[in-house]
């Protein structure tokens, strides 16, 4: 291994495109690590250590850090959460993982441990947030938009592609019309389709689009008029202005609006709708490990908070059916 004098600060730039080079991380994480990085900076620059090389960083020096994670209070006057310190720990983890990696002597990425989160540990927590629509609620969703014009049957084809393959909300974002044989699909109008798609950290997958998801493509597909041959899902503006790809931003906006209009007093999103696509699957017996391909989610451990959606599903139908009875 090698001890450069190099300051810690100073390779922070050559991390990010690390991660974004060497190891495929979207654009969007790298954003991520870069922002959560930034405070470990200014903690230097305050205390005066700001030219720390990796081989002086020491466990004091991060155990001073986590104390001031734990102190810090946001613009509110709260006190970070448990959450939020782990993911300023995660990018600084990440940042020793790159050292090992470019034989930098510094910590062992392992030596930085994260706050203790929920009781119920960090699968748990997210349950918390895990938020889905039963399919009475997607069949209000899916008739929500007014496909009598344009924008409603791309709105109705954008709300069946989600909830048929669980695409991400940026995945659906960036399919392009060259990803699709659309004679082939007119010619069986109940066909359904597997397409390969790229997701986080480059990794691809195969998603399944229903033929009721691929019938909706098509009615949209065939009641545009436009000359922007790449983007599969544009935007429609009035007075001829010239459609573009969708941005997940708008998607999000569509949603949000169709959630209003459907009367769903359940906050919904694209992601709720990848959510219901993962319970449903499980709810039907799905094995977990086919649909953490499905999601394609790199750890199972990020897949198990469904389990606990239908884990409470079996416990609620247990206490109503069985529990309370009285004997």
């Amino acid at each position: 291994m090698t001890s450069l004098n190099k300051p810690t600060v100073k390779y922070i730039v050559d991390f990010l495109e690390y991660c974004e080079i060497e190891k495929g991380l979207s654009v969007k994480t790298v954003e991520n690590y870069d922002r959560f990085l930034k405070p470990f900076v200014r903690w230097l620059e305050k205390h005066g250590i700001a030219d720390l090389s990796p081989s002086e960083l020491s466990k004091r020096h991060i155990w001073d850090y986590r104390i001031h994670l734990a102190r810090v209070t946001d613009k509110h006057g709260k006190l970070l959460k448990k959450s939020t310190q782990n993911y300023y720990l995660i990018a600084l983890r990440a940042l020793l993982s790159f050292f090992a990696e470019r034989d930098i002597i510094s910590l062992p990425p392992e030596k930085i441990k994260l706050a203790k989160e929920d009781p119920r540990g960090a699968v748990g927590a997210e349950m918390g947030r895990l938020k889905f629509l039963n399919l009475d609620q997607v069949k209000d969703l899916l008739a929500a938009p007014n496909t009598k014009t344009i924008q409603g049957l791309r709105d109705r084809a954008i709300l069946e592609t989600l909830f048929s393959t669980g695409l991400r909300v940026s995945e659906l974002a960036g399919l392009n019309m060259s990803q699709f044989n659309f004679s082939s699909l007119k010619g069986n109008p109940f066909k359904d389709l597997e397409l390969s798609v790229t997701g986080k950290g480059g990794r691809s997958r195969n998603v399944f689009f229903s033929a009721r998801a691929v019938e909706w493509i098509i009615k949209y597909l065939d009641a545009r008029n436009d000359d922007s041959p790449a983007a599969l899902f544009v935007t429609h503006h009035r007075g001829g202005k010239k459609p573009g790809r969708l941005s997940v931003r708008s998607i999000q906006k569509a949603v949000e609006n169709l959630r209003r209009r459907a009367g769903l007093s359940v906050y919904a999103t694209p992601h709720t709708l990848r959510h219901s696509y993962a319970t449903d699957l499980l709810e039907q017996g799905v094995d977990l490990r086919l649909i953490q391909e499905f999601l394609g989610h790199k750890n199972i451990v990020t897949t198990q908070i469904y389990t606990h959606v239908t884990n409470k599903k079996l416990r609620d139908i247990h206490r109503e059916k069985h529990g309370g009875r009285k004997l």
